[in-house]
Order: structure tokens, then C-alpha cells, then sequence
């Protein structure tokens, strides 16, 4: 037994260390390829600039960045109360009978290409609701996307509240309700967190859905007016093959720019659990 446990853990401790190499060759080539392109241009300019003409000599990531953070949040806002909601119902409302049928739909939208969702976006957001091409049909397309997601790990966070906290509020006179948005809810959040921080870092990265709904307009967006975000900037640059460094250059901000939504997700996390 103690021979087979050393074995499991060396294949454990190789497992992780190439998962953590991975990550280290990635971050080195793109901060290699990356950040002498963005002093080349000044990184001030690079991430201040409105305007993005590569034959003036012009890169300016500013739209993207505002793309990039108006998708997100509102996604995040709109996609969020109906994910917790659903998890909700599904920990603690769902009949027994609906629970199988409920949880299938959930991991069949969970396993969904995003080019599927790019298209349903596009026919019905875009051409059947008359949207056009903007941040509001790429957002809502988002939202449909990650509800499973944030769906799937809300409702492991609520399970995973201990069964006292309910059974000590319903012995205080508490209802049903009131237990679950007063003590299960915020025993919950970190789990919740977990969900929100993953659901953003897809959304972040994502390319496909909103290739067809938001469009690739490289200028500062409004809701309803067409507009690129950073990964989607990336891939266009990529698929000319003209300006590869300013493409790693922007793949480095989104990089750090998940890892500030990290950081500071974690802090929060951190800051409700204490409180």
C-alpha cells in the first residue's frame, strides 16, 4: 500500500508540474512576444489610444478594452440573478421527477460549441429582434452561455452549506425563504464567486459567439453600436498575419487583465468570509 501511494503521489506531483509549466511557457512566450511591442509603441499610448490604424502607424487598445469590459459586465449583470435564482430552485425547489430532465438540459447547454451560440445569437438577437450588430445582442448571447456554468457550480456551493445552519434557523422560526437569502445564500458566496470568476474568464477569451452578434468594429462602442473586445481583436489580428506582436501585446492585457479580475474576486472572497 505504501508503495503504491509514493507511485500516486510521484504521478500526482508530475501531473501538476506539467499543468504549472504549461501555463509558465505560455505566459513567457506571450510576455516575450508582447511587451517589447507594447514599449515599442509606449504603453501609454497603446492602452490610452481611441484610434487603431496600423497603416498610420496608430495602435490604440482603448475600444477594446471598453468592448472588452462593457460585454462583461453586463453578461455578468444580467446572466448572474438568473443563474443563483435557477440554483436555487433546482437545490431546493425542484421535484424529485423534474431534477434529472432539469440537470440534463444544464450539462447538454454546458457542452455546447460557442459557434452554436454565436449563430443562435445572430438569428435571433441580431436579425429576428432587429438589434444589428452590438455590444447588447454579443452580451446577451453571453449570458446564454454561461448560465450553465455559473448554474452548475451555484448549486454545488448551496449544497455544500452545512445542513445545521438551515436546521438552526428553522429552529429559530425562520421560513424556508428567508433561510435560503439570509443564512444558505451567504455561507454560499464563495463557491458562487468561484462560478462568477470562471464565467468571466470565458467571457473575456471568448471569440466565436461574438464574432456573429457583436461585430468587429475597431472603435469605442455604445449598446446598440457594433464593437470589438480584446480577444476578438486578438483573433483578428491573428487571422490577417500582419501584426503578430501587437496580437501578443494584446493577448499580455487580457492576461493581466484576468488576472486582476482574479485577485480582486479573491479578495472579496476572502473579505465576506471573515465578515
Amino acid at each position: 500500500m505504501k508503495l503504491r501511494e509514493t507511485i500516486m503521489k510521484i504521478v500526482f506531483l508530475i501531473a501538476a508540474c506539467c499543468s504549472v509549466l504549461a501555463v509558465a511557457l505560455i505566459c513567457i512566450f506571450l510576455f516575450m512576444n508582447g511587451v517589447p511591442a507594447i514599449f515599442k509603441i509606449g504603453p501609454l499610448k497603446f492602452l490610452t489610444g481611441t484610434m487603431w490604424k496600423p497603416g498610420n502607424n496608430i495602435f490604440g487598445i482603448l475600444p477594446m478594452i471598453v468592448g472588452s469590459i462593457c460585454v462583461t459586465g453586463l453578461a455578468i449583470l444580467m446572466g448572474v440573478p438568473v443563474a443563483i435564482l435557477t440554483s436555487v430552485f433546482l437545490s431546493r425547489y425542484c421535484p424529485k421527477r423534474f431534477y434529472g430532465i432539469c440537470k440534463s438540459g444544464i450539462n447538454l447547454m454546458a457542452g455546447i460549441p460557442s459557434i452554436v451560440f454565436g449563430l443562435f445569437g445572430m438569428l435571433f438577437f441580431v436579425t429576428a429582434l432587429h438589434w444589428g450588430m452590438s455590444l447588447l445582442a454579443g452580451a446577451c448571447t453571453l449570458v446564454i452561455m454561461v448560465l450553465p456554468l455559473i448554474m452548475r457550480t451555484s448549486e454545488e456551493a448551496l449544497k455544500a452549506v452545512p445542513d445545521s445552519y438551515r436546521e438552526a434557523s428553522f429552529g429559530l422560526g425562520a421560513g424556508k425563504l428567508r433561510t435560503i437569502f439570509t443564512i444558505v445564500l451567504p455561507s454560499a458566496v464563495p463557491g458562487i464567486l468561484a462560478g462568477i470568476i470562471l464565467a468571466i474568464g470565458r467571457i473575456i477569451g471568448e471569440t466565436a459567439a461574438l464574432l456573429y452578434t457583436s461585430g468587429t468594429v475597431a472603435q469605442v462602442p455604445n449598446l446598440m453600436g457594433s464593437g470589438r473586445t480584446l480577444a476578438l481583436h486578438m483573433y483578428v489580428l491573428s487571422s490577417e498575419g500582419l501584426h503578430m506582436n501587437q496580437a501578443s501585446a494584446t493577448a499580455v492585457v487580457i492576461l493581466l487583465f484576468v488576472l486582476l479580475i482574479n485577485g480582486l474576486s479573491g479578495m472579496v472572497a476572502k473579505c465576506i468570509a471573515k465578515g
